[in-house]
């Protein structure tokens, strides 16, 4: 993808990963993103969707008026890929859309009271499994997690969740693509 910088390569500098540390490291996002997301796989099957479907009500959620432009640069997709997944959430009664008032041409997408109540159940799963692990592993290591998971999203969008989704949830705040948000 274009704009996406490499990683650096494994350096002599930070023996505390060596190959060994790395691969397991590797081995725990695997294992890790496969319970996360599965507890909420479960769910949309109900509803026949799939991750792409829970990726658009989240972030839709997540940022209330957000428009098509703005999330295909957070998802990174293509308008087709989007398109699908957006008329299916749309023609099922998930997602409303409406006319900017100072644009006309931009198309603000919300969550109807349907899609709310889905992406309630979703964050409720996917929340019982961070709270449980967080409480487990202790505020230091949430930090800790924290920081090296914003270090895995290339520059350009860390600010984009600099602060998280909280402090704008639900506000009509953008994740600041566009020139808009924070």
């Amino acid at each position: 993808m274009a704009g996406t910088e490499r990683p650096q390569k494994h350096s002599p500098s930070t023996p505390y990963l060596d190959e060994a540390r790395l691969r397991q490291i590797m081995e725990l996002l695997f294992f890790g993103y496969r319970d996360f997301t599965g507890d909420a796989d479960a769910l949309l099957t109900e509803y026949g969707f799939g991750r792409a479907h829970h990726r658009v009500i989240y972030f839709v959620g997540a940022h209330p008026g957000i428009t098509v432009s703005e999330l295909l640069q957070i998802l990174k997709i293509t308008k087709q890929s989007l398109s699908r997944v957006l008329g299916q959430l749309i023609d099922e009664g998930f997602i409303s859309q409406r006319s900017d008032a100072a644009d006309r041409r931009r198309r603000q997408m919300r969550l109807t009271p349907k899609g709310t109540e889905l992406e309630r159940r979703l964050i409720e799963c996917q929340s019982l499994r961070i709270e449980n692990a967080c409480r487990e592993a202790g505020e230091d290591a949430v930090e800790g997690f924290r920081s090296v998971l914003k270090r895995f999203i290339n520059e350009e969008d860390r600010e984009r969740v600099n602060n998280g989704p909280a402090e704008g949830y639900g506000s009509g705040e953008t994740l600041g693509v566009v020139g808009k948000g924070k």
